[in-house]
């Protein structure tokens, strides 16, 4: 992990450790040397030996892992180049890159710094962003702390994504709670080229709203069910909203130990790659931000 005394590099290598610890999974602690003060990160993954680090860099990493690490396999590397370049080579064949909101680099005011959602758009497995606001409850309590909420687009949503909830929750022992968006039917009085009297005078919409509820519901329980079935222990909350679902992602994970969400398959353009929903949620969740990869990115 790259140190720079940040509170976001601190916050994503306490998330790193206990997640190490309940996947008792070896962790890996980056340094990227071109780029180490822009962004703290660390890697869950199964490298090899790490190469050799000066012994500064060694003592000073070691220094924040401290005892928090006994009983962890935390091994260290050493690498060259950009942070978005050098963390998502490396991160081939790794189960989890984590990364903080943003190092000392950029404005004060941003909540999401450039590499972290470049890394969310473009490396090969999941990435978790710790932002600099999460609640310090979902650290003291560990990986367990908060239920884990899952964005699911039924017709979208790789099914790596939604394993990755229901494992997560099962590994946590926590509720998984998932939202659906349904569509809201257009006013008329906003259509375009509508007659002048119909915008002054808009006629009553017909009540679909139960039915879209209902249908909504009905594609959620079967895009669910395979899962739930191999996850028998874990507690499902469905929940459905209208439009667009990132603003009750953003409000529930207040509550939350951990947010996750897909990234789409096509696109080029960063922002689209990853999907409005998670776009927003990155930027505005109060806890940790999974963004999974369908298995053609992996």
């Amino acid at each position: 992990m790259g140190v720079d005394g940040s509170e976001h590099s601190l916050l994503a290598l306490e998330w790193a450790l206990g997640t190490a610890r309940s996947l008792d999974a070896p962790l890996t602690v980056a340094h990227v040397r071109a780029e180490a003060l822009q962004l703290g990160s660390a890697r869950i993954s199964s490298l090899g030996p790490a190469p050799e680090l000066p012994d500064t860099v060694v003592d000073a990493l070691a220094a924040e892992v401290g005892p928090r690490a006994e009983g962890l396999d935390v091994r260290y590397a050493s690498l060259d180049g950009s942070v978005v370049d050098a963390l998502a080579e490396a991160a081939e064949g790794a189960r989890l890159l984590v990364v903080g909101s943003r190092g000392r680099g950029g404005f004060a005011s941003l909540l999401l710094g450039s590499n972290s959602r470049a890394l969310a758009a473009a490396a090969p497995c999941p990435v978790v962003v710790v932002p600099h606001e999460a609640r310090a409850a979902s650290l003291e309590g560990g990986t367990a702390a908060g239920r884990v909420l899952l964005g699911l687009e039924t017709d979208e949503t790789a099914d790596e994504v939604v394993e990755f909830a229901f494992e997560a929750a099962q590994r946590r022992g926590v509720p998984l709670e998932v939202v659906t968006a349904y569509p809201v039917p257009p006013s008329p009085a906003l259509l375009i080229g509508a007659p002048a009297p119909a915008l002054q005078v808009p006629p009553p919409l017909p009540d679909e709203t139960p039915e879209l509820v209902a249908s909504t519901t009905r594609r959620q329980e079967e895009r669910l069910r395979p899962f739930a079935e191999r996850h028998p222990g874990v507690e499902v909350v469905p929940a459905v909203t209208p439009a667009d679902p990132a603003g009750r992602l953003v409000e529930d994970s207040r509550e939350a130990g951990l947010v996750v969400v897909g990234r789409h398959r096509r696109h080029r353009i960063e922002t689209l790659l990853m999907g409005s929903v998670a776009h927003a949620v990155l930027h505005h969740a109060h806890c940790p931000v999974a963004v999974v990869p369908p298995a053609s990115r992996r």
